[in-house]
C-alpha cells in the first residue's frame, strides 16, 4: 500500500499541472525563407561511403559553429547498417564531417540489441559540466507478413563525453548504460518498436523527456505515439508520466519531438508528422501540457526536392523570434524502386528553412 502511495505522489508532483494557456495557443510558426535545394547529400564533399544518406538527429549552435549529430544509413540492410556521425559548419550551407561516434553491427538475425543505431541527441548537463549523448539501439530482422521487424525493441542508450566542458561536444563519447526501454515498467500503449526516440529538456529543477513508440506488431502499422518521462538528473532513473501518456498532440503519427525553450519561458517542440511537405509543431506553457499539433510546410513550389519530408533536427534561435530549422528528407529521384513496404530507397538529405514566430491574429490581419 505504501508503494502505491509513493507512486501516486510522484505522479501528482511531477506530472499533474494546469493545462496550457492561451499564451501559446495563438502562436504560429511561419517560413521566412525557403532554401530550394538540399544542403547535405550523399554527393557532398567528405561524405564517404554512405549509400542511403542521412536521417534524423539534432543540430545545435555553439560559439558560432553549427553541430550536426545524425544517423547515416551507410549500407545494407537498409535502415540497419548505420553510423552515428558528427558534422560541423560555420555558415549552415557547407559541412565538414568530424567523426563517427558509434557504428551499428548491422546484424539482421534479431539477436543483437545494437543491430541498428539511430537518433543521436546531444544534451549539455550544466550541473555535471559534460555532454550527454542519447540514442536508440534496435534489434533487427527481416519483416514477416504480420510484423515489421526491421527495427524493433528500441532501447535508449546514454553516453557521456570523456572531455568535460562545452568543448567536449566533439567527444569521444563513452556508453554508460540503457536509461529507457520497453519492459516491466512500460505502459500498455508502447508497441513492438520499443522506444524509438528520446529528447530530454529542463523544466525548472527537473528533467522531462519526450519518448516515442510505434505499433509495429501488426501490419499495416496503425499508430506512432509519444509520451513524457521525468527524472531529477539526466542520468536517471527515468519514470514515465503514465497518467498523461500517450500525449494527444497528433491522432495517428508523431515521431522524434525536439524541444526549444523560448525567451518568454514557454516551450516549442518540432516533430515528424504525417502531412505532405511538412513538419509538425506544438507549444506548451509549462513544458508538460502540449497544444494540438500544427503543420509547417517547409517545401512548396519550385522548392519541392523531396519525395518525403521526414524529421526536423530542432530549432536554433537566431534572434528576434527567428530560428533556423534543419530537417532530413528523402530526395525525389526518378526511377528509385520501393521496398516491400512501398518505401522508396531514395537517399536521405538535409534541408533548411528560416522560420519566425508570429501571432495568429497578426497573420490574419495581413501583417505577415
Amino acid at each position: 500500500m505504501l508503494a502505491w502511495r509513493r507512486v501516486f505522489l510522484w505522479l501528482a508532483v511531477f506530472c499533474l499541472t494546469p493545462p496550457a494557456s492561451a499564451q501559446v495557443e495563438n502562436r504560429l510558426l511561419v517560413v521566412a525563407k525557403q532554401f530550394d535545394e538540399p544542403i547535405l547529400t550523399i554527393n557532398s564533399p567528405g561524405v564517404g561511403a554512405n549509400k542511403y544518406g542521412f536521417e534524423g538527429g539534432r543540430v545545435l549552435k555553439l560559439d558560432g559553429t553549427y553541430h550536426l549529430f545524425t544517423s547515416e544509413m551507410v549500407g545494407d540492410p537498409h535502415w540497419v547498417n548505420m553510423q552515428l556521425a558528427h558534422w560541423t559548419s560555420r555558415d549552415r550551407l557547407h559541412w565538414k564531417r568530424v567523426s563517427t561516434l558509434f557504428e551499428s553491427s548491422g546484424d539482421f538475425t534479431g539477436k543483437d540489441p545494437r543491430a541498428a543505431l539511430w537518433s543521436p541527441m546531444p544534451i549539455y548537463d550544466q550541473t555535471e559540466g559534460r555532454w550527454n549523448l542519447f540514442y536508440v539501439a534496435y534489434q533487427s530482422a527481416p519483416d514477416t507478413s504480420k510484423e515489421w521487424l526491421t527495427n524493433h525493441e528500441g532501447r535508449i542508450w546514454r553516453a557521456i563525453s570523456k572531455v568535460k566542458g562545452p568543448g567536449g561536444i566533439d567527444g569521444p563519447y563513452e556508453d554508460v548504460g540503457i536509461i529507457l526501454q520497453r519492459g516491466k515498467d512500460s505502459d500498455p500503449w508502447e508497441g513492438l518498436q520499443g522506444t524509438d526516440s528520446f529528447f530530454p529538456y529542463q523544466v525548472e529543477n527537473k528533467w522531462y523527456a519526450f519518448y516515442g513508440t510505434g505499433h509495429t506488431e501488426k501490419l499495416p502499422i496503425s499508430l506512432w505515439q509519444v509520451g513524457l518521462a521525468w527524472a531529477t538528473n539526466l542520468s536517471g532513473p527515468w519514470k514515465r508520466c503514465t497518467n498523461l501518456n500517450p500525449l494527444n498532440i497528433e491522432k495517428v503519427f508523431i515521431e522524434n519531438p525536439l524541444v526549444t525553450r523560448l525567451t518568454d519561458g514557454t516551450y516549442l517542440a518540432v516533430y515528424d508528422n504525417y502531412v505532405e511537405h511538412s513538419v509538425g509543431y506544438t507549444f506548451s506553457a509549462d513544458g508538460i501540457n502540449w497544444t494540438p499539433g500544427k503543420a509547417l510546410v517547409v517545401q512548396k513550389g519550385n522548392g519541392i526536392w523531396a519525395s518525403e519530408v521526414r524529421t526536423p533536427l530542432g530549432l536554433i534561435a537566431e534572434g528576434k523570434d527567428s530560428f533556423t530549422l534543419f530537417y532530413t528528407a528523402n530526395q525525389d529521384l526518378l526511377g528509385a524502386p520501393p521496398d516491400a513496404n512501398g518505401i522508396k530507397m531514395t537517399p536521405g538529405a538535409m534541408g533548411l528553412v528560416d522560420v519566425k514566430l508570429e501571432l495568429a491574429e497578426a497573420i490574419a490581419g495581413g501583417r505577415k
